[in-house]
């Protein structure tokens, strides 16, 4: 298999780490988390670039690239530990749009290429625990359309968007699948109540509360295309975890060859150097599963998911591992807020629990495991 980026993927590649050596750096970021962690100004930067349409159809005003361009771009973004949230909005939102109509598809994606909206996902519910389907926020028939009511949990930057994905249930148990609809909810819309708060890794999140607010249906077979749009978040999360660790492990390789401990630089000590080795086999491993991750973005829903969930799994495992390991050979600097690597740190901790936590998805891939698990014939 070739694992080649193409000139266009290099170029785009090469096009995000130069505006992030420019114009993002540490302290930069570290002002707009300490300010609160408002990042809309950054998502119009990157909408400068063309970014917020890579996943856009070219009909509607993007670019209409697909998975491999977008964990490229993630890459770099993770490197550059950049907290706007353009993985939900630019990536995730559009693959929800798909299935709308086209005069709703017509409204928005224009909008969202030029980010001149910025639309979120917002489908985390109490009790949840990562069940995409566990669906509390009823959708009700009214004039024109229907009518939400209902809490949504940590949305991305919840209250710097202009409208919301949500779903909601027009049928059945909570727990179910099907009876799952998908909405758009304006934010001036009736009805709309966001909280705003910071996040630990410098973002923004915010809570939603919905009381009879009139909402545009999307589709009504809401589960499937959640589940979906979700697999291209975790694809996203993966590639961006990539980045993190890529460049959280350089910091600490350059600290080892500078910072000297009874005379001698770290990098020196034969113990420490088994410790980094660890350290970048851990990264190399979660490396293969982010390209594994996107290249399965277009099976069948079921091998999907198991792929995705997989995944996540060893991207969780080397997050924790190569954070920790990392933090632990700084020493006390490690995790002082005014050093670059516990930032880094911060955001590996905050991306294992998104989508799913690493306990979570390897409840996941046990369930999708055949009777044999491929171990007996």
């Amino acid at each position: 298999m070739d694992f080649e980026f193409n000139d266009d993927q290099a170029s785009l590649r090469d096009a995000v780490a130069r505006w992030v050596e420019k114009g993002f750096s540490f302290e930069r970021r570290h002002g707009i988390a300490k300010a609160g962690g408002a990042t809309r100004a950054v998502y119009g930067e990157l909408a400068e670039l063309g970014l917020t349409g890579l996943a856009v159809p070219e009909a509607h005003g993007g670019m209409g690239f697909g998975a491999v361009e977008a964990m490229v771009v993630m890459e770099e973004l993770g490197r550059g530990l950049v907290n706007a949230p353009y993985a939900n909005g630019a990536l995730v939102v559009p693959t929800l749009l798909s299935a709308a109509p086209a005069a709703l598809q017509a409204a928005w994606l224009p909008k969202i290429a030029s980010a001149d909206a910025l639309v979120v996902l917002a489908h985390q519910e109490r009790k949840a625990r990562y069940r995409l389907h566990h669906v509390t926020t009823r959708a009700a028939a009214a004039a024109g359309g229907h009518a939400l009511t209902g809490t949504k949990s940590v949305v991305p930057a919840g209250d710097e968007a202009d409208a919301f994905i949500v779903p909601a249930r027009l049928s059945g148990a909570d727990g179910n699948a099907a009876g799952i609809g998908l909405f758009l909810v304006e934010r001036a819309a009736k009805g709309v109540t966001v909280r705003g708060y910071p996040t630990q890794d410098g973002a923004r999140a915010a809570e939603l509360t919905l009381s009879s607010t009139p909402a545009t249906l999307i589709t009504t077979d809401g589960g499937a295309l959640l589940e979906q749009a979700a697999d291209a978040a975790i694809a996203a999360l993966c590639a961006e975890a990539v980045g993190v660790m890529d460049k959280l492990v350089a910091i600490t390789v350059e600290y080892m060859n500078t910072r000297k401990q009874f005379g001698a630089t770290l990098a020196s000590f034969q113990a420490l150097r088994h410790r980094i080795a660890d350290v970048k086999m851990n990264l190399e491993l979660a490396r293969s599963m982010s390209y594994f991750a996107t290249m399965k973005l277009g099976d069948p829903p079921a091998a999907r998911r198991r792929a995705l969930s997989q995944a996540k799994v060893q991207l969780g495992q080397s997050m924790r591992f190569v954070g920790q390991q990392c933090i632990q050979l700084h020493g006390g600097i490690g995790v002082t807020d005014e050093y670059i690597a516990s930032h880094y740190f911060k955001r590996l901790t905050v991306m294992e629990m998104s989508f799913g936590d690493t306990m979570h998805h390897l409840g996941e891939v046990s369930a999708r495991m055949q009777d044999t698990a491929g171990v007996f014939a």
